[in-house]
């Protein structure tokens, strides 16, 4: 059942043994996950992730959960879990962990998340235990007592977690799907959820990205034969596109590049980086002599893959570079790009203006609407259906998706024999309150973004966003009047500076004269102060530029008192 975020008041104060869970991230929106969960003054963390900017915010690098709720409440964290190493779900810990005075908090998770969550600290210069735990392992932190269990994601290592507290049994997915036939061997453990199942899952929060895609999805293994088929039969080189924490998409990279008798090289810092640490911990293998550094890859011709970051249209990702001619790797006829990933919602744009110049270029550009060179790591609505009826959950709240992912989870829910009554569709901020195994929603706090913009966190509001959007949308102006407030006379101007409005100076002629007469009349009925003045300046202007111009732009007036 959907809950509205307006109409709940503030949670009230916690009762002891209630189990308080607060998404302050990831619902209502692919990214930015982060869960609360609170009992008996103690705080359990699970996942701290990023969220790229969309169009609509100009200017931002990074956005953040909403980490006001922590302000008051940090000293009560007693860990951090993260159930996989994707950005999504790591990407904001370390400005977490900066933004409170947080010492000694643990972060727990597998091998491969933590080796990835510790480039980031060396980055930031932050320090905090980490704490590896494996699949089938259980501890007890405080309140909170966690089992991990193994699930299949598009990134090796990735846990589902159970919670037990004396509120009831809490399962947290992360993000999952049912591959039966994943290339490491480590599949999703449905024995165990099965026995969970039987002890009783009270409340279970499932990830939703693909809740609206029918069926079951295709084995990361199938799509071996269709890369095979570009890399073997492209002429010239062939740029594989994926996200750099693909470890076994890229796994097969290389094994077919050794086959076709082709080098590869990683090229972007993530990518390089990565795959580096992929293959030290053992999760890749490289073939001897395949790999070369991309400022070598002239000495074998076209016989190279390059393995590249840059599948969602990055503006400063190595294949946007390359397909604006601002990278040391130039392509062209004869050269084939494999976007071997799927779009995140928003992406969309940025992935089809990069596609269009790479086919300008001459490139052959292949994604997964050609043919099948992506599988999703996500779990499609036959795979949920499956997981509700082994699971049984008695109530479900679907996370990890924008709206109608979350619903279509919950509808698959409900047909899985949940009542709706014990579905929760709910967004950021809105608190779930279970005791003694009933959940039920108790409120709702504050949330809101926090936008990295350069070095700054945090600084960026709203308000700034909406003077970019119109800066870039319906341009500048600035109108200066120098003027004796004892006369009304105006001495000097007004003088009207635009940027982004009209080309043509002529154009403002008519509205000059419109600025002298309201200003006249403004000192006539007695209003003689600079911002008062200003105002009238400003309202003049807008009006003119809104009747004669159908334009909204940004107006600074400035009124100069003699």
């Amino acid at each position: 059942m959907l809950h509205p975020h307006p109409d709940l008041t503030t949670p009230p104060k916690l009762k002891e043994n209630t189990l308080r869970i607060i998404p302050l991230g990831g619902v209502g929106e692919v990214g930015r996950n982060m869960t609360v969960l609170e009992i008996n003054n103690e705080i359990l963390i699970v996942d701290c992730g990023l969220l790229f900017p969309k169009d609509h915010q100009p200017g931002v690098d990074l956005v953040l959960p909403d980490f006001d709720y922590l302000a008051e409440r940090h000293q009560k964290i007693v860990g951090i879990f993260l159930t996989h190493g994707h950005e999504d779900h790591i990407g904001a810990l370390p400005y977490l962990l900066s933004y409170f005075p947080i010492k000694n908090i643990p972060i727990i998770s597998s091998k491969l998340t933590l080796a990835l969550v510790s480039e980031k600290f060396k980055e930031r210069r932050i320090s905090a235990p980490l704490i590896e735990v494996t699949a089938g392992e259980r501890k007890k932190l405080g309140e909170f007592n966690l089992e991990f269990i193994a699930v299949n994601h598009s990134i090796p290592d990735a846990l589902a977690v159970l919670i037990a507290t004396k509120a009831g049994n809490t399962l947290i997915t992360g993000d999952f799907k049912m591959d039966q036939l994943p290339l490491d061997g480590r599949k999703t453990d449905l024995t165990r959820l099965e026995e969970l199942g039987e002890v009783g899952i009270d409340l279970a929060l499932v990830d939703s990205t693909n809740a609206d895609v029918p069926g079951f999805n295709v084995a990361e293994k199938d799509i071996k034969p269709v890369l095979e088929k570009y890399i073997r039969t492209t002429e010239g080189r062939v740029i594989v596109a994926s996200f750099s924490s693909h470890v076994h998409r890229i796994q097969q990279v290389l094994e077919i590049a050794e086959k076709a008798n082709r080098k590869v090289a990683f090229v972007g810092r993530s990518m390089f980086r990565n795959m580096g640490l992929a293959e030290e911990l053992g999760y890749l293998k490289v073939p001897a002599d395949l790999v070369v550094d991309n400022r070598d890859i002239h000495l074998f011709g076209d016989k190279v893959v390059l393995i590249s970051t840059g599948s969602q249209g990055e503006p400063l990702s190595a294949l946007y570079r390359m397909a604006y001619g601002d990278h040391q790797i130039q392509v062209g006829e004869g050269d084939c790009v494999i976007l071997a990933s799927s779009l995140i919602p928003g992406n969309e744009s940025d992935v089809f203006n990069v596609i269009n110049e790479l086919t300008r270029l001459g490139v052959t550009v292949i994604h997964k609407g050609h043919d099948l060179v992506h599988v999703s790591g996500h779990a499609s609505a036959g795979e949920l259906l499956y997981f509700y009826h082994t699971v049984k959950p008695k109530n479900l709240l679907p996370i990890h998706g924008e709206s109608r992912h979350l619903q279509a989870n919950a509808q698959l829910g409900i047909k899985s024999g949940l009542k709706s009554k014990n579905t929760f569709v709910i967004e950021n901020g809105i608190a779930i309150d279970m005791v003694s195994g009933q959940v039920e929603v108790s409120g709702a706090v504050h949330t809101g973004y926090i936008y990295i913009d350069g070095p700054s966190i945090g600084e960026i509001t709203e308000d700034s966003l909406k003077d970019r959007r119109i800066l870039g949308e319906e341009g500048f102006i600035s109108v200066i009047v120098a003027i004796d407030t004892q006369t009304g006379k105006i001495v000097a101007g007004p003088d009207v500076h635009a940027r982004g409005f009209t080309e043509d100076p002529a154009a403002f002629d008519e509205v000059k004269n419109e600025i002298e007469n309201a200003l006249l009349k403004a000192v006539r009925d007695g209003i003689n102060g600079r911002a008062q003045l200003e105002k009238v300046l400003r309202r003049t202007m807008g009006s003119w530029a809104g009747s004669k111009q159908r334009r909204k732009p940004m107006i600074v007036p400035v009124v100069v008192e003699i």
